[in-house]
């Protein structure tokens, strides 16, 4: 079997699909990115493309590796966007070629089942309590929410983080003591500010606080977590097992988010989950843009002893894929179809192509025109 070409479709929601076409009529699919930048993991995906026409796609930690090595600066966010997709591809070729699907091929599960979490959001506190409320009706037993839509200051006022408690506390109130709530701080807290806050939510027993300062600052996570008794969660902009290990080794958080769109495919979110099982870190897979890259993380948090909980339970594929994720309980089974297990429906991607520039921006305060985090 031999590689003979390569296309790159950007979707609406910000994802970026790839199609690997093979000599044998298998295509494989991926997902690469690098959010706003997908122009630029496109021209990645053709420059590669030039080395891969021809070569055999069931070759993939060569190829990995070939590209990984020969890269200048190895923490190229889009070289390595680009490599997660080739390589989920090329997995996913495998499945299709081999009658099995992924999950098979990386050793077998040790789960029959992946639990999944959704979002919640409100513009006020009767908004995002019954928003909780529906999710749990729908069947959720753990969601994620944002606790500020703002900038924050360098250290904020105690009403201000008296409202961030009172959001979590309505969702709290609203589900119960026995579904799960983790907060995502978007990297928009100083150090300083994360641990007050924190501190504050630790009553109501969250399941992780996500983000709490920028992901460079590894000392000033490590130090956050110190401080609590709320697990920290960090990772979604870190890459490959490099970009993990410093955090891996301090154990500078509880629980790591890679993402399989930018941290180097399937390959490489299996090896930073056994490099955190040394430490005994939970893997919870960040998960914010397409389907696809749902998927793929699926497959390999079935054979992952050290996961927690993934990203993405609402994004199962409704109307994207003939065959979307089946959903029950808060948990996503299994595919069972060869490779990935999902096909697209017939003319989807060409209703969804969006080429249009999605930058993302920043906030800035209304007190004094400064820039903040998004």
């Amino acid at each position: 079997m031999k590689i003979t070409g390569f296309e790159t479709i950007p979707i609406q929601q910000r994802a970026l699909l790839l199609k690997m076409h093979t000599d044998e009529g298998i295509t494989g699919y991926g997902e690469p990115m690098d959010y706003t930048h997908w122009r630029i993991v496109a021209q990645a995906v053709e420059d590669m493309a030039e080395y891969l026409i021809g070569k055999d796609p069931l070759q993939i930690e060569d190829h990995w590796q070939t590209f990984f090595r020969s890269t200048y600066s190895r923490s190229m966010p889009s070289i390595l966007g680009a490599l997660s997709g080739i390589d989920m591809a090329m997995w996913d070729v495998m499945g299709k070629k081999l009658g099995v699907p992924v999950w098979k091929l990386l050793g077998g599960s040790v789960r029959d089942r992946v639990r999944v979490y959704t979002h919640v959001g409100g513009s006020s506190l009767e908004a995002l309590a019954e928003n909780a409320r529906k999710a749990v009706a729908q069947g959720f037993s753990a969601m994620k929410m944002s606790i500020v839509d703002k900038p924050v200051r360098f250290i904020d006022t105690p009403g201000a983080v008296q409202k961030m408690v009172a959001r979590v506390a309505a969702v709290r109130e609203a589900v119960g003591d026995k579904v799960d709530i983790a907060v995502d701080l978007h990297r928009r807290f100083s150090p300083t500010m994360a641990i007050q806050v924190i501190k504050e939510l630790e009553p109501l027993k969250l399941l992780f606080a996500e983000e709490p300062c920028h992901p460079e600052n590894d000392q000033a996570l490590q130090n956050i977590t110190r401080s609590t008794t709320t697990p920290i969660a960090t990772g979604e902009r870190h890459l490959a097992r490099w970009g993990f290990w410093e955090i891996i080794e301090k154990q500078a958080c509880a629980v790591l988010q890679p993402d399989i769109r930018h941290v180097g495919g399937i390959s490489e979110l299996r090896k930073i989950s056994n490099l955190a099982e040394v430490r005994d870190l939970a893997i919870a897979p960040h998960n914010a843009s397409g389907e696809l890259g749902v998927v793929a993380s699926i497959h390999t948090m079935a054979t992952i002893p050290n996961f927690l909980i993934c990203e993405g339970g609402a994004s199962r594929g409704e109307g994207l894929f003939k065959n979307p994720l089946q959903f029950k309980d808060g948990f996503i089974e299994l595919p069972t179809e060869p490779g990935l297990g999902v096909e697209f429906k017939d003319g989807i991607l060409d209703e969804l192509r969006d080429e249009s520039f999605r930058f993302r921006g920043m906030w800035r305060s209304e007190e004094d025109g400064s820039f903040a985090d998004f």
